[in-house]
C-alpha cells in the first residue's frame, strides 16, 4: 500500500477547522551535534577506505553509524543534524554523483551493453516489484530493494526512501541487505566467471552489470584482473545513471495514486528536484571539459555528503527492529540478487 501523503492537520480554536502543520526550518546550532556526530564516523570511515580502498567508505559508515546507534540510545539533540544529513547531504551526494558519468563514457560501452544495462535494470525492478507482491513484502520496501540491487546499492536505496515515504525501518532493512547480498557477490561472481569460462572482458561486464556497489564492483573486478576495472566500472556508472528515470517513475506512480483530496503542495514532484540536479551535472560534465581539481574537490565533497547521509541512515537502523523482518525480505533479496545476476549473464553470453 502506498503512503498516505495527505498533510497532517490540527483543529485551529478560531475557526474550528483542520489548518496544516507547517513546521519551521531547524535552527543553524540545532544541527550542529548530529551533523558532528555523521561528519566523525565519516571521518573514520574515509580513513578505513584509505587504508583499504576495496572497503567502501559508504558501507563502512552504515555499518559504523549502525553500531553506534545500537549501542547507546540516539540523544534528541542529534536528530536534528542526523535528519538534514539523510536528506539534504543525500541529495548533494546524488547530485554530484551526476559528474562522474559522462555522455562519452556511455557511449564507449557500445550500445550492446547499453542495452544489456538497460533490460538488466528495468527487468530487475519490474521483477522485484512483482516478486515482493508475490512475497507479501511490504510495497515500501520492495520498491527500495528494487532501486538498489538493480542500479547502484546503498545510494539507490537511500534516493529512492523518501519518494516511496520508506520508514527507517525499511530503510534499514533494505540498507542491510545491500551489505549482505552485495558482500557475497564479490567472490562468487567471478569463481562462477572462471568456472563457467567467461573471458576477462566479459566476467567484468557480469560484474559491472549484476553486483550492487561501485565499491563492490570494483573489489570483483580486482580479483578479475587487472584490465577488468576498465570495462567493469563503466558498465556499473551506466546502471547507476538509470537512478535519475527509476526514481522519477517511483515519483510519478505515488503522484498518480495520491488520494484526490491531496494539496498540491504536498504530492509528490514529478520529477525530485535531486534526480533533475543529477542530470544537469551529467550534462554539464559531458559539454564541459571541467578542471580536473575541480572534479577532484567535487568527487571529495560527494563521497563526504554521501558517507555522512549513510552514517545518519546507520544511526537509525535498530537491530531489535530488523530481527523481526522475518524471511519473506531476505528471500526477496536473494531472488533479486538471482534475477539481475542471471539476466545479466544471458546478456554478457549473447553479446560475446
Amino acid at each position: 500500500m502506498l503512503p498516505d501523503l495527505r498533510p497532517s492537520a490540527v483543529t485551529s480554536p478560531a475557526v474550528g477547522n483542520p489548518a496544516p502543520v507547517r513546521p519551521g526550518p531547524p535552527n543553524r546550532s540545532s544541527l550542529l551535534p548530529g551533523l558532528a556526530v555523521a561528519a566523525a564516523i565519516t571521518t573514520l570511515a574515509l580513513a578505513i577506505n584509505q587504508w583499504q580502498p576495496l572497503l567502501s567508505a559508504l558501507l563502512l559508515a552504515i555499518v559504523v553509524g549502525a553500531v553506534v546507534g545500537n549501542v547507546r540510545p540516539i540523544p534528541a539533540v542529534w536528530r536534528p543534524g542526523l535528519s538534514f544529513a539523510s536528506k539534504q547531504l543525500l541529495r548533494l551526494g546524488i547530485v554530484l554523483l551526476g559528474l562522474q558519468i559522462t555522455l562519452s563514457t556511455l557511449a564507449g560501452l557500445g550500445w550492446q551493453r547499453l542495452v544489456l544495462v538497460v533490460v538488466v535494470v528495468t527487468s530487475g525492478v519490474l521483477s522485484t516489484l512483482a516478486m515482493g507482491r508475490l512475497l507479501r513484502v511490504p510495497l515500501r520496501l520492495t520498491a527500495l530493494v528494487a532501486c538498489g540491487f538493480s542500479i547502484c546499492g546503498a545510494a539507490a536505496v537511500a534516493g529512492a526512501k523518501d519518494v516511496v515515504g520508506a520508514d527507517e525501518e525499511e530503510t534499514g532493512t533494505a540498507l542491510m541487505m545491500v551489505v549482505l547480498f552485495g558482500t557475497i557477490a564479490i567472490p562468487v561472481v567471478p569463481a562462477a566467471a572462471a568456472l563457467i569460462g567467461l573471458d576477462a572482458t566479459s566476467a567484468a561486464t557480469w560484474a559491472g552489470a549484476s553486483i550492487h556497489e561501485v565499491a563492490q564492483v570494483v573489489a570483483a573486478a580486482a580479483t578479475i584482473g587487472a584490465d577488468a576495472l576498465a570495462v567493469a566500472v563503466p558498465v556499473k556508472l551506466a546502471r547507476v545513471a538509470c537512478l535519475a528515470g527509476v526514481v522519477a517513475g517511483y515519483g510519478l506512480a505515488l503522484r498518480r495514486t495520491a488520494p484526490a483530496d491531496t494539496q498540491p503542495t504536498r504530492r509528490p514532484a514529478l520529477v525530485p528536484g535531486f534526480v533533475l540536479g543529477f542530470l544537469a551535472m551529467v550534462v554539464l560534465g559531458s559539454l564541459i571539459q571541467l578542471p580536473a581539481p575541480v572534479l577532484a574537490v567535487a568527487k571529495i565533497i560527494q563521497t563526504a555528503a554521501l558517507a555522512m547521509a549513510m552514517a545518519a541512515l546507520g544511526l537509525g537502523m535498530q537491530l531489535r527492529g530488523l530481527r523481526n523482518v522475518g524471511w519473506r525480505p531476505l528471500l526477496l533479496g536473494l531472488v533479486a540478487t538471482l534475477i539481475v545476476s542471471m539476466v545479466a549473464l544471458t546478456g554478457v553470453v549473447l553479446i560475446g
